[in-house]
Parts: structure tokens; sequence; C-alpha cells
């Protein structure tokens, strides 16, 4: 269970803590004193997007956290222990967002990823508000709903990587048997382009190589000049550096008996004039290799225009125009061996198509069966609902249209009144028939399939849309009835379902320094009947919606 909420900075909210009870928790207030915003920040905590909507104005972020039991079950363990989150008592779980937008999150005080959230979620609570109830009404949700109950998600997933399967099979084929005329033109086509890259035989950063020594030979009488003057200068002269070096180490050298600090300087020179002499000598061989050669230079030019060429076609670069060459002649090799190709993919084609019609097969005779049982249920949870003339059947028909969930259309059809034809839910179901449908639903699919008992924090955001009165107690008991094994948290604006809280908390607004800020308090027993007498009877409480106050109290 959720045993404490912690809001700061948050939308209205200055700083909020809310300890929850086992059993139904209600929140009731006014219009706009901020109730959704506890199952908002609860939505958050469970990996629901982040906006820097939700910060208060002048605080750089907004912060939630909430304390939970621990959930049991081995999966749930490995999932912390893999993210390095270590377990002892609580399970601590904290969102922040920042009001430039971005959120952190953390698990025990441990850094945590929003996907770890989503995962922890599934454990720890559901939230059922407005959005959901009208997603109801989608075909895919429904077929989501009869999986879920049939415990077929495994099978579905199956199916789907069948289906890939088959149509990857399928697409490859239809490629390969494409118009064979324009497979005939791309196959010369490919050959021609393979054969001029290959007849050229580009070598990769060969281009480089060529543009270095096409400089090289358009300038060698300057290099023949400059490197002439660079060895006279440095070795073959008498002023030459190698022999005014050579002419210092003596002077020093003639003294060292007397300081032989000069030795050391002297042996120094004679070190350097032997690098002096080094780069002499790589000159002078320079300068022997140097000669003009019109003819290479002409080779050089003629070699780089043709990759130049190449380049102009396949790629901006040697490397491209290679990588081109591959490609070609991969596909080359794949055209050539279509015949074969065609053959081995219409046998995988053939087998995925039996594979899937036999898995879709199966999984429609376990919708079928869970069709009817889910049903059923729901129809005892419409009666106890104050719908006991209500039908509800669940329609499960095959589909000519192969897709990744099977071949199967589920519709949930429904009729509140005797003697009326069941239609689909969205055609004919009221606002107020469809909260209790939806919550029909809703409790069918929370129980567990063999044992019935319930699991997780059960969140409920104004399931009461569209009913009132006798239909609002009867919403209100089967609550009482979920609660008895499970917590539930439920926002509401009817008295008649607020008299059945366990713990009642009011929503208000109230001004702090001159701005709102949301408050939550947790009523007692005289509280609590002025707050159902203020829903009952709006500003003006009276004595005698207080003393109807107390007999919902009392019947609850």
């Amino acid at each position: 269970m959720l045993h404490e909420l912690d809001i700061e900075g948050y939308a209205v909210v200055e700083r909020l803590r809310v300890p929850f009870q086992p059993g139904l928790n209600l929140l009731t207030g006014e219009t706009g004193s901020g109730k959704s915003i506890v199952v908002d920040c609860l939505a958050l905590l469970f990996g629901a997007r982040a906006s820097a909507e939700v910060v208060r104005t002048g605080v750089r972020r907004a912060r939630v956290s909430g304390i939970f039991d621990v959930p049991q079950g081995p999966e749930v363990l490995a999932r912390l222990a893999q993210s390095g989150i270590e377990i002892d008592g609580d399970l601590i779980i904290e969102r922040q967002v920042l009001s430039s937008g971005k959120s952190r999150a953390y698990v025990n005080g441990a850094p945590a990823t929003v996907a770890l959230l989503r995962d922890l979620a599934q454990h720890l609570g559901d939230i059922h508000g407005q959005h959901e109830q009208q997603t109801l009404l989608s075909a895919a949700s429904q077929l989501r709903m009869l999986d879920s109950f049939a415990g077929t998600p495994p099978e579905v997933d199956g199916i789907g990587q069948v289906y890939r399967q088959w149509r990857a099979c399928g697409d490859a084929l239809e490629r390969l048997r494409g118009n064979e005329q324009e497979r005939l033109q791309r196959v010369d086509l490919l050959r021609y382009q393979a054969g001029e890259i290959r007849e050229t035989g580009p070598e990769p950063g060969e281009d480089d190589q060529l543009y270095a020594e096409r400089q090289r030979l358009g300038n060698v009488e300057r290099l023949r000049q400059r490197c002439f003057e660079a060895y006279g200068a440095v070795y073959d002269s008498p002023t030459s550096a190698s022999a005014q070096v050579k002419s210092a180490a003596g002077c020093l050298s003639s003294v060292g008996s007397v300081d032989e600090r000069l030795q050391r300087l002297a042996e120094s020179l004679e070190e350097a004039r032997a690098t002096v002499d080094d780069v002499a000598f790589e000159v002078r061989s320079y300068l022997e290799r140097l000669e003009a050669n019109p003819d290479r230079q002409e080779q050089v030019e003629e070699r780089l225009a043709s990759l130049e060429k190449l380049k102009r076609k396949y790629g901006p670069s040697l490397a491209s125009v290679l990588a081109y060459a591959d490609s070609a002649e991969a596909e080359l090799a794949s055209l050539d061996r279509s015949d074969r190709e065609i053959e081995r993919l219409g046998g995988e084609l053939d087998a995925a198509s039996r594979r899937y019609a036999d898995r879709s097969s199966a999984l429609s005779r376990k919708r079928q069966s869970a069709a009817c049982e889910l049903a059923a249920r729901v129809m005892r949870e419409l009666g106890d609902l104050a719908l006991e003339k209500a039908r509800f059947e669940i329609r499960v028909e095959a589909s000519e249209d192969w897709g990744p969930h099977g071949l199967d259309r589920v519709a949930f059809l429904f009729s509140a009144n005797p003697g009326q034809p069941v239609r689909p839910l969205a055609q004919v179901a009221s606002g107020g028939e469809l909260s209790r449908v939806a919550l029909a639903l809703k409790t069918c699919l929370l129980k567990t399939a063999r044992t019935g008992s319930y699991r997780r924090a059960l969140v409920f955001d104004e399931i009461d849309t569209g009913v009132g009165g006798s239909v609002a107690a009867a919403i209100g008991r089967r609550l009482k009835q979920l609660a008895a094994g499970s917590q539930l948290l439920c926002v509401t604006h009817l008295p008649q379902i607020a008299g059945f809280a366990d713990a009642h908390f009011q929503v208000a607004k109230a001004e702090v320094g001159g701005r709102a800020a949301a408050t939550v308090t947790e009523l007692a027993e005289p509280h609590r009947v002025e707050e159902l007498a203020r829903m009952l009877s709006g500003d003006q409480v009276t004595d005698a919606a207080l003393e109807n106050a107390r007999e919902l109290l009392r019947s609850a």
C-alpha cells in the first residue's frame, strides 16, 4: 500500500504530506481545489511524463515522494537489484521536476530511470481516470483488456514475432518478384558501375598521395634551389653551421682541462654537430633523388582525373567509391541468386503462415472462453452497481486481416434496458452507465483469475462521472467491498460515495502569503459530517443537510 505522499512546489501546492490508510481513502473538495493533484503526483511516481508547467511559480523545482510497501515477488526484487537499489524496509520513490522541464527520479535515494518507475508501477498501483474511461471505447483497448483477463499476453507476443517474420518474408519476396525487366536493367547497370570502379582499381588514400606527388613534381626547380641553399648553409661551406659548431666545440675543449663544465659543453656541441650533419646528409640524399619527370607528372595527372571522375559519380571520397562498389557487387550477387532466394523465402513464408494460423487459432479459442467468463463476471458486478437489468457481452470474431495481435476482432456490447438489443458500448452507454461498466471491468481485471484476491493500490479519479443518487450509493458500496482486500484512493464529488470512506480527506485552497495554496486535511467524525453536508447542500449547510450527512455515515 501507499503509506504517505509528500508533495512540494507542485502547481498550487506549497508543501503537503498526506498519510494514507488501509481500505478506502476518499478525497473530496470544491471544484478547482486541487483534488486531482494527488492522483497526478502519484502518476508521476509511476513514470508519467513530466512537464515544467507543474512547477509552482517562483520555485526552482517540484518534488513528489511516496512511501510504499515493497512489492513481493522475485521479479521485483531482481529488477531492483539489477538497478543497484538496496531494500531495507519500505520502498521510497521520489520524482523531481525542474523548472527547465527536466526531471530526476530516485528509488530509496539512488538515481533511477523513468523506465524503472514504470516497471515498478505495475506492482505498486493502478490509476483509473477519465482518460482511461474513454479509452475503454476503443477496439484496441477492449482487445488488451480481454487478453489481460485471459492471461494471453505471452501468446500475443509470440504471434507478434511470427507476424513480423511473415511480413519480412513477404516483403522480401515482393521485392525479388518485381518487374523482371527492371531487374535485368538493374543487373546491367550494377555490372557496368562495379566494373568501371574495379577496372580503375582505386586504393584507399591513393588520391591524397597523388596530390602530394603532383605538388612535388610541379615544384622541382624551387625545391632543388632551396635544398642547395640549405645544404650549403648547414654543411658545404667554410662558414656552414657544421663548421661553426665544430670550431666552437674545439675552443671549449681546449680549456676543458681547466674547467670540466666547459668540456661537457664541448661534448654537447659535438652531439649537436652530429645532428646537423645528419640533416645535411638527408638533404643531399633528397637532392640526388630529385629530378624533373614530365612523363611521371603526366601519369599522375591522368590518374587523378580518373579518380576524380569516379568520385563525381559514386561518392565524395575514394572510401565512398569503394563502399559503393562493394554494395553494387553484393546486390548483384543477391540478384543473381534471386531464383534460389525466391524458393527459400517462399518456404519460409509458408512455414511462417502455418505457424501464424496455428497460434492464432489457439489464441482465438482462449479468447472465446475468456470472453464468456469475463462477460459473466461483469454482469454480476453490474448487478451490484444498480444495473441489474443490463446485458453485457463480448463478441470475438475472426478477421481476414492478419495483424500482430492475431485474427480476432473484439467488441464490448451493452444494453442497459430489457428488450433492447446489445450494441457497441460507445453507441449506447450514457456517461453514468459507462462509469459503472468501467468500474465493473476494472474490478474484474484487478482480480487474479485463480484466487480472486486483489493486488496493488487502486486509484480512481472521479469514477462517479455522470451518476448520482442510488447509483452513486451502489458505486460506493462496491468501492467499499473492493477496499476490504486492497487499498483504494478515490477522488469523488458525491456524498453518497464519500460516506463509505475508511479515511476521508478534504482538499481545499487557502491564501498563504498572498498566494493560493492547496491543503489536505484528514477529517475526523464531526468534520466528516460537515463536509458531507456541504457536498449535499452547497455553501449553505442546513440542519437537514447535517442530518442527511449523519444518515449517510450510519448507513455506509
